[in-house]
């Protein structure tokens, strides 16, 4: 069983390293569509890096055998409840980085997050009411806006990795 966890973390922490490859190509390219199969590869390595992190926590809550094996999202783990419940260092680890938002743990999650966000206009004050109460939303904007670099992406991916190593060193039932 533990092995099979292992795996499931490995592969998505694989499966983000293709898409990041294919990120680098899509970004280099000068072909019609290379903007938006940038957009798409981004999107993609954000799903597996989250699927990694989603492992990596059903390991850990596999080794401790808590309730919550199941779960599958990432955020019914950390949260201070599961960790009051069970506590452990390693979750209180990701409970930690995932409630400060300047690290890439919070980052990461926070981007993920807005994967699943739809489109908006920008906020502003509605001063004639002549003005249609629909406007039209331009992605191009939120794109550059949002655009997170491959540099970043990898960054993280290496957080994550070198973060399942250590945990697994420290979990291990020797």
């Amino acid at each position: 069983m533990a092995h099979e966890l292992y795996t499931r973390t490995n592969q998505k922490l694989y499966f983000a390293g293709l898409a990041l490859a294919s990120l680098r190509q899509a970004e280099e390219s000068r072909a019609l569509n290379a903007q938006a199969q940038a957009l798409a590869e981004r999107e993609a390595v954000l799903f597996h890096l989250y699927g990694a992190l989603l492992g990596l926590c059903h390991e850990i809550v596999g080794f401790y055998r808590l309730p919550e094996a199941g779960a599958l999202q990432v955020e019914r783990f950390l949260n201070a409840e599961l960790l009051s419940a069970a506590p452990s260092p390693e979750l209180a680890e990701l409970v930690e980085l995932a409630g400060q938002s300047e690290t890439w743990l919070a980052q990461l999650l926070a981007e993920y997050a807005r994967l699943f966000l739809p489109p908006q206009a920008p906020k502003k004050a509605k001063a004639d009411p002549r003005l249609p109460l629909i406007e039209a939303v331009s992605l191009d904007e939120e794109e550059e806006a949002l655009a997170l670099s491959a540099a970043q992406l990898e960054a993280w991916r290496q957080r994550l990795k070198e973060l399942a190593l250590r945990f697994r060193e420290s979990l291990t039932e020797c």
